[in-house]
């Protein structure tokens, strides 16, 4: 556990490396902050021993008292410019380890997304990031500080009293020790409460978004009272986290209180003994507590930064996780125009599967054809679609565009080349335009305007009531399927890629809708290498070529004619094709 802890500390740290000017700001400036306190402290007690022993008058002390002032507002500027200097710190280092984040998220891609609860990734990305704020503005400038303040305090006192800065400093490493010991429990328990929460955002937001269904199945009532189980776990976890919070804060309080009351009776003694003037020892006495400060306040931030840390340890999981795909070090170049891509032995096995979800696959896609790519339910089609996309990459053979190897483009040039259509197309929270305009956000309203039309997205798109600026609500919410496909389809013409990947946009539509949206299609095709993943017969057969594949395999190859004629896989899809649009 320790080993972990350090690890963890040192990753942490390496966060502010691009800050480290920052960091230094901030230390310079609380040990600024320091040294005006001291110099506080010793005007305060020459300005008593003054004015109540030696009975002068307030005209006879008015210079201390205008050094005093001055080093009382240079102490809270100097306090002022640390506390900001530090936030800014924490404050950029959050933003770059949230967008490194969000980076990694999109270059981990729908594989690895497919296995996560997205409400507890969105947890991660904001409230587990937020939580790393007082480690990064508190904990670590304070881990210095306290170490630095205590000792610019013992320089000053030992040649005045060198009795109490050796308690003082025979007293200060039971302070951290406590602290540590304290600590081990309250982290074990934060990192279960930060769990909690994690499971809580997630359930939650299942919840949400399957309230509909849960509403018709008569399950909300029973769902309320599962989130309410959820979210009492996670208020149990939290009231032990403060109990032992609680009673850290308790025991180094007493050790801090224990340790100024020894100091202070010794100097009461020394002094009534004549062994210490008073000037010394109400120095001394009124450092004291600014020497055992820092550990103090070390003891404070240490228990919101054990916070940030158990959130740390899952972003820093997702962070250190391998990409799918392979990034090339020097990219190669792929020129404009059409593009033909090929498929060589290809295979591909998940981690968790035992067999490969394609085995050996060979195929090329010309310029100008549509190819469909059927098959049975896991005979490997969205892996190959994935594996087109480079969501990931073969385990052995290789995929070319133009004869170059995907694996040597950059992931944003190859994309830049694809145009997916999907089955279910994700509309985002906005409006018309600026769904459309995603797939190509340079582009004018004119050419969104045209993408429309082509996709036969304008006649409907005109009924809304606020045209183009119309908010569609998450996820599409004011739209039908088929008004969700033709938006879609506008995505790809206005993008005007040369590959285009059709994962049967047509399949649960209604038969007006989907023959509007089959001639969009046909006018998509034109000119470009289209892949079509298809589950009915009306998108098969118009197809230039049909690859069939069976259990990863690719086992026909040829037209809709040819093979019929074989009887073999196909001529047995086709009947069942068939039989199902009869029914």
């Amino acid at each position: 556990m320790g080993s972990f802890q350090n690890s963890m500390n040192k990753r942490l740290r390496r966060e502010l490396a691009p800050f480290r000017t920052f960091l230094v700001a901030t230390i310079a400036f609380g040990s600024l902050a320091t040294v005006a306190t001291i110099l506080q402290w010793a005007l305060f007690a020459r300005i008593v021993d003054r004015v109540f022993l030696k009975q002068q008058t307030l005209a006879q002390v008015g210079t201390l008292l205008a050094a005093l002032l001055l080093a009382i507002l240079a102490r809270v500027a100097l306090i002022w410019l640390r506390s900001l200097v530090a936030q800014e710190t924490a404050l950029r280092a959050k933003a770059d380890l949230r967008d490194r984040f969000f980076q990694q998220l999109m270059r981990l891609g729908p594989s690895y997304l497919r296995d996560q609860r997205t409400g507890e990734l969105v947890s991660t990305a904001t409230d587990g990031i937020e939580r790393l704020d007082p480690y990064f503005a508190r904990y670590l400038p304070q881990t210095i500080m306290s170490v630095l303040t205590p000792l610019l305090i013992v320089a000053c006192i030992f040649p005045i009293d060198w009795i109490s800065g050796a308690i003082m400093l025979g007293t200060a490493p039971v302070i951290p020790i406590l602290m540590i010991v304290v600590g081990s429990f309250s982290e074990k328990q934060m990192k279960r409460q930060w769990l909690a929460l994690s499971r809580m955002s997630a359930y939650f937001l299942d919840v949400l978004q399957g309230l509909p269904t849960l509403k018709l199945l008569g399950r909300s009532r029973g769902e309320a009272e599962r989130v309410a189980k959820v979210s009492d776990e996670y208020r149990v976890r939290t009231m032990k986290v403060l109990r032992y919070a609680f009673l850290s804060g308790l025991a180094l309080e007493f050790m801090t209180m224990a340790a100024i009351a020894l100091i202070a009776v010794m100097l009461g003694v020394r002094l009534l003994s004549d062994n210490i003037s008073f000037v010394s020892a109400f120095f001394v006495l009124l450092l004291v507590p600014e020497f055992y400060r820092p550990l103090r306040d070390l003891g404070a931030d240490r228990h919101a930064a054990m916070e940030g840390k158990s959130a740390a340890e899952r972003i820093f999981a997702i962070l250190d996780e391998p990409l799918p795909v392979r990034l090339p070090e020097h990219p190669a170049r792929l020129s404009a125009g059409s593009v033909a891509i090929e498929l060589s032995s290809v295979c591909f096995r998940y981690p968790e599967a035992e067999q490969p979800a394609v085995a050996d696959v060979s195929l090329r896609l010309e310029p100008g054809t549509r190819t469909a790519l059927v098959g049975a339910s896991g005979s490997g089609k969205s892996t190959i679609v994935n594996l087109l996309l480079r969501f990931l990459d073969p385990s052995e053979g290789h995929i070319s565009a133009n004869g170059i190897p995907l694996s040597e483009l950059s992931l944003d040039l190859w994309r830049e080349q694809v145009a997916l259509v999907p089955q279910r197309p994700y509309l985002f929270y906005g409006n018309v335009l600026d769904n459309i305009r995603l797939a190509r956000p340079d582009a004018t309203d004119d050419e969104v305007r045209r993408a429309a039309e082509l996709a036969g997205a304008a006649e409907f798109i005109a009924t809304l009531s606020d045209g183009y600026a119309t908010q569609l609500g998450e996820q599409g919410a004011r739209l039908s399927q088929g008004q969700s496909q033709r938006l879609a389809l506008a995505r790809a013409f206005l993008k005007d890629a040369p590959f285009v990947v059709l994962d049967e946009p047509t399949s649960s539509l209604d038969p007006e809708s989907e023959e509007r949206i089959r001639l969009s299609l046909d006018q998509l095709s034109l000119g470009r290498t289209v892949l079509v993943v298809a589950h009915r017969l009306k998108t098969v057969y118009t197809a230039d070529r049909i690859a069939v594949l069976d259990h990863g395999r690719l086992v026909e190859y040829g037209s809709h004619d040819e093979l019929l004629a074989r009887g073999g896989h196909y001529a047995a899809l086709a009947g069942a094709y068939s039989l199902a649009a009869a029914d």
